[in-house]
């Protein structure tokens, strides 16, 4: 397989030193030039993961994605959900003949409150079995650090996503296959959701016995939402059965993708989505949080493309709906987490 990945952020450098440290070449779509340049002469991203050194004889840097995409058999494509749209948008249907595509956004495409997957379909006609997911739990910062971490390579085609996860496997990386393509990717778009409520929490001085409440609930109510998506092996402690090679347990909601991703998101202080939610807490404006960050913490349209669907949905998610009227409504965070404590059990 020769990979491509089309990003070049936190997330992206972190895959990407994945399958080099595997000793694969990999072509990388980084959209400029000057960074292109300090790569190859540093050796690692100067504006990300600094401290991730790389082989750069195994680096195909490019600033054409079409370069980057005809060379390459497996694109991961690791840019935030808002820039999905346009930094594809140079590409044609035949573009992608032949391809695979592993996902590593965390959010819906805003402009259409969709999974990268549906606008796939729509803008290139890629089949859903051509179509996979990366999930964590896993901060791009550890992987830099080279803690061992866990991926969750999703897909309707097991078999191949099997073979993807093999070149990710390395002495700090565990893989793990799962086939809920669907509730994997909306559980990692809720999970940011309230990641950011618990940075808000956070900022507004709740303290480790409220926050653990509100996980709990949070927990709670993604089950809810997707399970009204047609997701599977909701119930805890319900498996089918063995993994023949593997033995281990079949995935169900206690696994990692999507209980572990919501915890170490709403724990962690590597995560965007609490450290731009403590600011929202403390009374930083939505504006001057992201200013602040400079980085896109996708929990934030991520709220607003949930409360969009919901409204046909009308799945009870009171704790989401109340973060996005935090967010998007100007609803005081005080205000609306005095809601969400009458709404925790």
């Amino acid at each position: 397989m020769r990979f491509g990945v089309i990003g070049s952020g936190s997330w992206a450098t972190a895959l990407a030193k994945i399958i080099t440290d595997k000793k694969q070449p990999v072509n990388w779509w980084v959209r400029n030039a000057e960074t292109i340049a300090f790569f190859m002469k540093k050796s690692h991203n100067p504006h990300y993961l600094s401290s991730a050194r790389f082989d750069t004889s195994l680096l195909h840097l490019s600033t054409d994605v079409r370069e980057v995409v005809r060379n390459s058999d497996v694109l991961v494509i690791a840019i935030p959900s808002a820039y999905a749209a346009s930094s594809l948008a140079g590409l044609a249907t035949e573009d992608w003949k032949g391809k695979k595509v592993i996902s590593a956004i965390k959010g819906l495409l805003p402009e259409k409150n969709i999974l990268l997957n549906y606008y796939m379909q729509q803008e290139f006609g890629l089949g859903l079995e051509d179509y996979f997911a990366v999930l964590g739990p896993c901060h791009a910062e550890e992987v830099a650090e080279e803690k061992l971490s866990y991926l969750t390579f999703s897909g309707i085609d097991t078999t191949t996503a099997a073979r993807m996860a093999e070149h990710f496997r390395t002495d700090y990386i565990n893989t793990v296959v799962n086939h809920d393509i669907l509730g994997v990717q909306y559980a990692a778009v809720l999970k940011n959701i309230y990641a950011l409520g618990a940075g808000i929490a956070h900022g507004l001085d709740y303290g480790d016995n409220f926050l653990s409440v509100y996980i709990a609930n949070a927990a709670d109510e993604m089950a809810v939402f997707l399970r009204q998506f047609g997701a599977e092996h909701i119930t805890v402690g319900e498996h089918e059965g063995e993994d023949p090679l593997t033995h281990r347990k079949t995935p169900n909601y206690a696994a990692s993708v999507y209980l572990g991703d919501l915890l170490v998101t709403c724990y962690s202080l590597h995560s965007r989505n609490r450290r731009f939610g403590n600011m929202i807490g403390r009374g930083y404006t939505v504006k001057s949080a992201e200013l602040e960050m400079n980085m896109v913490a996708e929990g934030y349209n991520a709220a607003r493309c949930i409360h969009l669907i919901n409204q046909s949905l009308q799945a009870p998610i009171p704790i989401a709906e109340t973060i996005y009227k935090i967010l998007w409504e100007e609803v005081k965070a005080a205000e609306g987490f005095k809601n969400i404590e009458e709404v925790l059990v």
